[in-house]
């Protein structure tokens, strides 16, 4: 359902929702943009001081509104009581707009929750698919997909993803993805990303930066196992900040020894992670969002994961998505031993956008609600 112009924006706030790390990355540059008329609106989905509020102070972002508490929960405790904190959120005080970014829980409970009570819903990110129904992040993918009243897609292929499932393309626009902006406005210089990694005890250049958290990895003890072992054999240090999750699992299947082979690190601010990430000779991960900065940071990354939604950092060269097990081994030591590799990536285009995806998105928004620019 399209609500267009019917619902008022007269004299409204735009409910920015967020709940997780990567919400607050990828949502601070339009925030600022959209300035006083966004109201930053936490669902509680992230409250670990290293998860939520190193991010927001590091993104200079004021206080949010705080309408939930859900961390640890169910995904179906989460999702309901998200749905329910949000939409008597919203109906206490009507949004112009309810804006929400990728595929998290926060984003399908705020989406259902703006459209229940009649407001527009925009979609940040929209448009990624894996097609792959076992990864919980493609189902939430779906559900804002119907319901999103103007969708933001980050690629071409994004776009094409939603025309395929029917979306009109007037409801559509082209805008780039807000990780480009983020990543260029927050990683150090090079003289600053070396600093970093020395004080991780680590060589720029000579060592490999690892991030594993994804459900799909972390909840399968012979997996994740599996996937600590083929780090320590890439044959250079691997520091490894230590997802909360991850910790949690290392701790409950008695993986301690396992883990101990590699420099396990405090969970990382955003600016300290690209730091590493700028000057790692390899990334190993199984992130969205890190698909999308090595990009920008011309780093090659082994994918650790069944599925990608992102097959752009695939098909540019600089991602490479492979299976827990000895592949992540072999495709590590083969990127490393590629002495041509670090030139092709320099020259290589990111394919998320040119750094300008807010002030689209920001004008689009602006454009539907009838405002002036």
């Amino acid at each position: 359902m399209t609500r267009g112009n019917s619902y008022s924006s007269h004299n409204r706030h735009i409910a920015v929702v967020i709940g997780t790390r990567p919400e607050i990355i990828k949502l601070a540059p339009l925030a600022r943009i959209l300035g006083p008329s966004a109201r930053l609106v936490h669902t509680g989905q992230h409250v670990d001081e290293e998860l939520s509020g190193v991010f927001l102070s590091g993104a200079g972002l004021p206080p949010p509104l705080a309408v939930s508490h859900v961390c640890g929960e169910t995904r179906h405790a989460q999702v309901g009581r998200m749905v329910e904190a949000l939409g008597d959120c919203f109906a206490r005080e009507a949004p112009a707009a309810v804006l929400v970014q990728g595929d998290t829980n926060t984003a399908s409970a705020a989406a259902q929750a703006g459209s229940y009570v009649g407001a527009p819903v925009v979609h940040v990110e929209a448009g990624l698919r894996s097609f792959d129904r076992a990864m919980p992040e493609e189902l939430n993918r779906c559900v804002i997909g119907t319901l999103a009243d103007l969708h933001c897609a980050p690629t071409k292929a994004a776009v094409a993803n939603l025309r395929r499932e029917g979306v009109p393309a007037d409801r559509i626009t082209l805008t780039g993805n807000t990780i480009v902006e983020a990543t260029l406005a927050a990683v150090p210089g090079p003289a600053e990303a070396a600093r970093i990694a020395a004080g991780c005890g680590a060589e720029p250049g000579r060592y490999v930066l690892a991030t594993i958290h994804r459900q799909e990895n972390t909840d399968d003890p012979r997996r994740l196992r599996v996937i600590l072992d083929e780090l320590a054999k890439l044959g250079l240090p691997v520091l490894f900040p230590l997802h909360p999750r991850t910790g949690d699992a290392v701790r409950r299947f008695g993986l301690a020894t396992a883990l101990d082979r590699l420099r396990a690190l405090p969970p990382a601010g955003h600016r300290e992670f690209l730091g590493l990430a700028r000057c790692a000779a390899l990334l190993v991960s199984d992130s969205g969002g890190v698909q999308e900065e090595c990009t920008v940071l011309k780093r090659p990354l082994v994918v650790v994961r069944n599925s990608t939604e992102r097959p752009e950092s695939v098909a540019a060269g600089f991602a490479h998505l492979v299976q827990p097990g000895p592949a992540i081994g072999e495709t590590g030591r083969q990127l490393l031993a590629d002495e041509g590799l670090a030139a092709r990536l320099a020259r290589t285009g990111c394919p998320f956008g040119d750094g300008r995806a807010s002030q689209r998105i920001a004008a689009r928004l602006r454009r539907y609600l009838g405002e002036p620019r």
